[in-house]
C-alpha cells in the first residue's frame, strides 16, 4: 500500500496512493460515508499508531469504495505533503562507503576553491580514496536532524542565506511503527510502518565549517524545509526486498547519478537495534540510510543552482522533485 498526507479544504488528509500513483483516495471521507469514521484516519502518525488494525481497515474501505470517482483526486492537482509532516523524531545515517570516503575529500576539494588553492586542489584529486574507517563497520553512524524542518514534493526549498553552496543528497529511508526499547534486529521488521525518499539538502559551505568542530551538521543541515520526504510512504508488503532498489538523481532533467540500495554497511533493522539500546524507538520517527554513492554533488563537484529542479526516484517508491531558489 501506498500512503500520502495530502492538503484538501484546508485541512490535512491521509489518502491511498493508487491507479499507477495518478490518484489519491480520501480515506477519512470514504470511511465516513461508510458510517463508519475512524480516528485512525486523522493524520499518518494516528494510522501509525492504530498499527495493522487501520491499515486492514483502510485496505476494506478501499475495496468497498475506490472505484467511487468522487473520492479520489488527482496527484498532479493536489497539495502533496511529508507523509509524515512532523516525525517524532528524525535520524539520519552513514551507511554507504563510497559516499562516507568520497564526502570528505569532497569537503576538502570545497575548501581548496574557496581558498583558490589550485595546487592543493590538484594534490587531492590526485589522491587515492583510501580505507574505510574502522568506526563505520562497527556500529551505525547517524545524527539527529530537526524534525520540524520537513518538507513534501514539489515544495520550493529556500536557499539559506548564510551559504553560498547548496547541495542534493540521494538517500531512502523508513518510518517506524511499534514503540519499543532493546529490539533485536532479528524482530526489527516489526517495527519498519514503511519505506520513502529523502533528500538532504545541506549547505555544504557551512557544513564544511561546523565538522571541524567535531559534533556534527547543525546548520548546514537544519534550515527551514531543508529536509524533504516523500512523496508517500510505501509499506514493506509493496517493497519486497528494500536492498536491491534502483536509485537514480536528476538535476533540470539531466541524470548525475544512479545507484542501488544495495551495500549498506548496516541494515535498517540492524540500525534500529542499534538506536533502541536502553532507548525507547517511537512509532512515527524517520532513519535515513545516508546518500548512497555519488548522490550528490559533493562528491561529484557539482553543486545546485539557483531555479534547480531536482528529481530523486527510488525503484518501487516514485519521485520526490523539488526546486531551489535563492532568497
Amino acid at each position: 500500500m501506498k500512503l500520502a498526507t495530502i492538503k484538501s479544504g484546508g485541512q490535512e488528509k491521509v489518502a491511498i496512493v493508487h491507479s499507477g500513483d495518478r490518484l489519491l483516495f480520501d480515506l477519512a471521507a470514504a470511511a465516513s460515508r461508510n458510517g463508519d469514521a475512524s480516528p485512525a484516519f486523522a493524520s499518518m502518525l494516528a494510522l501509525i499508531d492504530t498499527g495493522d488494525a487501520a491499515l486492514e481497515q483502510a485496505a476494506k474501505v478501499f475495496d468497498k469504495h475506490g472505484e467511487d470517482e468522487s473520492l479520489s483526486v488527482s496527484v498532479d492537482a493536489t497539495e502533496i505533503l511529508a507523509p509524515v509532516p512532523v516525525p517524532r523524531q528524525m535520524r539520519d545515517g552513514m551507511s554507504f562507503p563510497l559516499h562516507i570516503l568520497q564526502a570528505p575529500r569532497g569537503q576538502l576539494k570545497l575548501a581548496a576553491r574557496a581558498k583558490g588553492d589550485m595546487a592543493e586542489l590538484a594534490r587531492i584529486e590526485a589522491e587515492p580514496l583510501g580505507e574505510l574507517p574502522e568506526v563505520y563497520r562497527k556500529q551505525p553512524i547517524y545524527y539527529i536532524t530537526n524534525r520540524f524542518s520537513v518538507r513534501g514534493t514539489n515544495t520550493t526549498v529556500k536557499w539559506p542565506r548564510y551559504s553560498q553552496v547548496m547541495d542534493y543528497e540521494l538517500e531512502f529511508g523508513v518510518i517506524t511503527r511499534n514503540k519499543g526499547a532493546n529490539i533485536s534486529a532479528a524482530k526489527a521488521k516489526d517495527h519498519i510502518f514503511g519505506y520513502t525518499i529523502f533528500n538532504d539538502f545541506s549547505a555544504r559551505d557551512a557544513q564544511r565549517i561546523e565538522m571541524e568542530g567535531r559534533l556534527g551538521p547543525a546548520k548546514g543541515k537544519s534550515f527551514d524545509g531543508g529536509n524533504v520526504m516523500g512523496p508517500w510512504i510505501v509499506t514493506p508488503d509493496d517493497i519486497g526486498d528494500p536492498y536491491k532498489l534502483k536509485m537514480e538523481a536528476r538535476v533540470n532533467g539531466e541524470t548525475r547519478s544512479q545507484g542501488v540500495t544495495e551495500g549498506m554497511l548496516f541494515s535498517f533493522e540492524e540500525i534500529i537495534a542499534h538506536v533502541s539500546k536502553d532507548e525507547t524507538l517511537m512509532p512515527g520517527e524517520f532513519i535515513g540510510s545516508g546518500t548512497v554513492g555519488n548522490g550528490c554533488g559533493l562528491e561529484l563537484g557539482w553543486y545546485l543552482e539557483h531555479g534547480d529542479t531536482i528529481e530523486l526516484e527510488v525503484e518501487k517508491i516514485g519521485i520526490l522533485k523539488n526546486r531551489v531558489e535563492r532568497q
